[in-house]
């Protein structure tokens, strides 16, 4: 459905803006689309941080042990993995690193992008009654649980930084190219979580089946264990997307020299690409998933 935006009467300094639906479709004028996506977005900035303070508040004021529960289960995985490591119950080959500060940066980072893909399902899934009652800018769903990832994601990059000296891991000028990675993170999260959102608002099956096979996934990224060298588990790792993203974020908060940048630049650049095309049809798709939530 498109929408046409006249200017308000400036004869009237309370007058506001008019929205006027009209029967046809967004498509039909993409540089119109692409304007109102661009607006929208501004517009949904302060309501996003609105909404991210609110969620961030909420989300540790009851908990007794606060911002530290965003370090405590990555903790808990690695003592786990080193446990079953240590044992013999679990074989993992070398790494180029101590195998602790390599599960650890591993669910560290895991733990980022589990969140940004959780996010905008997440974030829409909570805001129905006002999706339903309220008309404003869907960016500012999206917007707010980037925002809250962010700040999440601080966290974990703050401690984790204390902590890595103590396990000899010398802090290089390398780590000045980590935001990146984190963006990078974030990115293919959201992209990855807006793709699913629309059928996960019609359908809640999505959101309880996603933890499992994401936990799948995990086992076929480097989080805990590093990249096979043969097999079919080789071929698995080396066509998991996902898996140079991990490695290139790991050897710059590490300090070592990555050996998947090219392939890190492709998978962002088609992660981007993938973000775009289902924004698109996220706007598409709400008008229609409101309207079923109301009916």
């Amino acid at each position: 459905m498109n929408t046409k935006m006249p200017h308000p009467d400036h004869s009237d300094a309370h007058a506001l803006p008019v929205t006027v639906y009209t029967p046809e479709s967004s498509l039909a004028s993409p540089a119109k689309m692409i304007r109102d996506m661009l607006r929208d977005l501004l517009a949904s900035r302060e309501l996003a941080w609105r909404l991210s303070v609110r969620d961030i508040s909420a989300q540790y004021r009851q908990a007794f042990l606060g911002i530290l529960w965003a370090f405590i289960m990555p903790l808990a995985n690695t003592l786990t993995w080193v446990f079953l490591s240590g044992t013999g119950i679990v074989k993992v080959g070398e790494t180029a690193l101590p195998y602790p500060v390599y599960v650890f940066t591993g669910t560290m980072l895991w733990a980022i992008f589990m969140e940004a893909m959780n996010a905008p399902l997440g974030q829409t899934n909570a805001a129905r009654g006002m999706l339903a009652k309220l008309n404003f800018p869907r960016e500012a769903l999206i917007l707010s649980g980037i925002y809250k990832t962010l700040f999440n994601a601080g966290i974990k990059i703050a401690l984790l930084l204390a902590v890595l000296p103590f396990f000899g891991v010398e802090l290089g000028w390398n780590l000045l190219l980590f935001p990146i990675a984190l963006f990078s993170l974030i990115l293919i999260g959201t992209a990855i979580g807006l793709l699913i959102t629309p059928v996960g608002m019609l359908y809640t099956d999505i959101g309880r089946a996603l933890p499992l096979l994401m936990q799948f996934v995990m086992y076929l990224t480097p989080v805990v264990f590093p990249m096979p060298k043969e097999g079919i588990a080789a071929t698995l790792f080396s066509l998991n997307p996902l898996s140079p993203i991990i490695l290139t974020a790991r050897d710059w908060l590490t300090g070592v020299s990555p050996e998947h940048l090219v392939a890190f630049v492709v998978v962002n650049v088609l992660a981007f690409a993938l973000l775009l095309v289902v924004w698109v049809i996220y706007r598409l798709a709400m008008p229609i998933l409101i309207e079923r939530m109301s009916a």
